[in-house]
């Protein structure tokens, strides 16, 4: 059920001076009432998610209240005003994200399984969430599968309108089942067609004023996509390129529409095969010139203008996540943040329509952090909102830093290294832990479980093993075919350089992870128990067959398979769940039993084939704990879990 209640919320504005002239540092760390606790770490972040709203004076946040994530609409400066909270995410349905649409409204996109012919179907719902409406609007529900319902555009004029893309029905050879673009008011729930469902167009593309311009369509039998287009003006869509999976074809698809209607951005690989950002020629879809690019990283999202036609900065992940600012104003204001706090320790994470009121998190990969608001016409303020981390606050913990390492074949690997703080790198007790995705990548940041690790006396390395993102197409597809294989090798060479370095012991390391980690580490205690002695998995996959047939139920689940059968063509051969006899590392495994991304059944079915080869190992089931340790009660016990598992296996000094 949803339901909104009002939140008495302890949000304070403190002066932190950014005027010319002074050097402000980070806000000293308030006495500690108690001493840290391991627990202490996985407590929920306070605040988290913030973004303020068209005109700056609102911001919409999740909060943490009694263990649990609420999303919460707080003004900024009139402290009359009641904070409203909303307790969207619950055991039923799952909070996807929300936008500000005007400053009266949000829309956010939940989603929950639903029993469909006896399986188990994820549907998304649409939600409009007012300011002042004692309602929750739900305007078009949802039938299909997982992240079928898109929001392609906003109203940049104050109104309650959006674009949105819809599939209806579940069934391929139903008309429901393409895309139908309806415009919205989410102040009425009120809708009206736009564009048609059409197949085989399974999402659509919308400029700056709100106009479609684009389709794309997938053939998931003859595996060939095409795109469709149209120019501002006109009613018909025509085909303007095609692609055939087999052959390896990819389409050219604009990152953004430009203010001129023959103009567009891109995201291409450059000949070094890192990805930049190049200007794009519609309708022919001729590559132009690079605008930008980072030498030896794929670049991430583009953030628009205010009138959402031109891109002022874009997010890149180099050692730590940076925005590199084309507006010259704010990369004036980034540059201040830089020199007043330290480079890197402030990143301006949202803006109001005008871009002169911000919101900024100040922090690092060895503090929780908090986020401040920044108003750039007013005196140059930068004021505190709220900590990340209400018992952490601004305490510096263990330091993180990235390191680079030789693969047995000779391929670099980057990794994050955290140390035990106050400890001298040496022999020190290590834990190997691997990203999830696998098509991911960690870096430099706070993170609640290995800092942890860490204060408990534990170095933590996490390798971007080749099949990571973001170090360029050679570093991805050097991932192909190579599930528990060179990707698991990679893993183990990490251990092998910090060993051969005197920084660790190699007789005294643990593996652990979650999701794609948790399924490294089934792997490792199975392939190469004798290196390890223990492992963790949280929400890990033991069958990839079984995964693959899960995931089909989902209208994205063809092109996983596909992806799937790239990364691991031999499922079998891969999958700890067919070896319970050749584990011979101790292994602890934790699921959730609402997690909807792995099914529990990845855990369970490994718990009993291990007890019954007997094998040691302890499961953990989590009753309403779900894939992203959305809930304290279940961060806490995997933390106690884990802390009791390695000091029977693997205790640190």
């Amino acid at each position: 059920m949803l339901r909104a209640f009002a939140l008495g919320v302890s949000l304070f504005l403190a002066g932190s001076a950014l005027a010319e002239g002074t050097k402000p540092a980070l806000p000293e760390a308030a006495p500690a009432a108690s001493p840290i606790r391991i627990e202490d770490f996985g407590g929920l972040p306070f605040f988290q998610d913030p973004s303020l709203s068209p005109n700056g004076q609102f911001l919409a946040a999740r909060l943490a209240v009694d263990g649990r994530q609420v999303l919460s609409i707080i003004s900024l400066f009139d402290k009359s005003i009641p904070a409203r909270s909303f307790n969207i995410d619950t055991e039923e349905m799952s909070l996807d994200g929300w936008q500000w649409v005007n400053d009266e409204w949000l829309v956010a996109t939940v989603s929950r399984t639903v029993p469909v012919e006896g399986d188990k179907w994820r549907v998304t719902r649409i939600i409009g969430i007012g300011r002042n409406s004692p309602k929750l609007v739900t305007p078009l529900w949802d039938d299909a599968g997982q992240n079928a319902a898109d929001v392609l555009w906003v109203a940049h004029d104050g109104s309650p309108r959006l674009l949105l893309g819809m599939q209806t029905s579940i069934y391929s050879d139903d008309e429901g089942f393409y895309d139908t673009v309806y415009e919205v008011d989410i102040s009425k729930g009120k809708s009206r067609k736009l564009v048609a469902a059409r197949a085989p167009i399974t999402s659509y593309f919308a400029d700056a004023s709100g106009y479609v311009r684009m389709g794309y369509g997938y053939d998931y039998g003859t595996r060939r996509s095409r795109l469709t287009y149209r120019a501002p003006g006109e009613g018909t869509f025509r085909v303007i390129d095609r692609a055939n999976d087999k052959k390896d074809e990819d389409l050219i698809f604009p990152a953004l529409f430009l203010a001129d209607p023959a103009k567009a951005l891109t995201f291409a690989d450059d000949e070094e095969g890192f990805t930049r950002l190049y200007d794009l020629a519609l309708p022919t879809l001729e590559r132009g010139a690079s605008r930008f690019g980072v030498k030896g990283y794929d670049i991430g999202s583009i953030i628009r203008n205010a009138a959402g036609d031109d891109v002022a900065g874009i997010w890149v992940t180099e050692d730590r996540p940076r925005i590199h600012w084309l507006d010259a104003g704010l990369a004036e204001t980034q540059a201040l943040f830089d020199k007043a706090v330290g480079p890197g320790k402030a990143r301006i994470i949202d803006w109001d329509q005008t871009r002169t009121k911000l919101l900024v998190f100040v922090g690092g990969p060895d503090q929780a952090g908090g986020y401040y608001y920044f108003n750039r016409a007013g005196g140059g303020n930068l004021n505190l909102i709220a900590y990340s981390d209400e018992k952490l606050r601004t305490r510096r913990f263990a330091p993180v830093s990235t390191i680079h390492y030789k693969a047995r074949d000779g391929m670099d690997i980057p990794a994050v290294l955290t140390l035990p703080k106050g400890r001298e790198a040496k022999n020190l007790p290590l834990i190997l832990l691997p990203h999830g995705g696998p098509q991911s990548r960690d870096y430099e940041q706070w993170d609640w479980m290995v800092q942890a690790l860490a204060f408990r006396g534990y170095a933590v390395v996490q390798p971007n093993f080749r099949g990571s993102t973001g170090f360029g197409t050679k570093h991805l597809e050097a991932g192909d075919g190579e599930w528990g294989l060179k990707m698991q090798d990679d893993l183990n060479d990490a251990v092998d350089h910090l060993a051969a370095k005197g920084m660790i012991d190699p007789k005294r390391v643990c593996v652990l992870g979650a999701s794609y980690g948790g399924y490294a580490a089934m792997r490792a205690a199975q392939r190469d128990g004798s290196r390890f002695r223990c492992a963790i998995s949280y929400a890990g996959v033991s069958d990839l067959a079984r995964m693959a047939r899960y995931d089909s139920q989902f209208l994205e689940g063809a092109e996983f398979k596909q992806s799937l059968r790239k990364k691991a063509p031999d499922f079998a051969a891969v999958s700890p769940l067919r070896f319970p006899e050749q584990f011979s590392a101790p292994i602890l495994l934790i699921h959730g039993k609402l997690d909807l991304r792995v099914p529990v059944e990845q855990s369970r079915e490994l718990a009993a084939k291990l007890k019954a080869a007997g094998k040691p190992y302890r499961y953990v089931e989590q009753p309403l704990g779900d894939h992203h340790f959305s809930r304290a009660t279940d961060r806490i016990q995997f933390l106690q879990e884990t802390d009791a598992f390695l000091r029977q296996y693997n205790p640190a000094d």
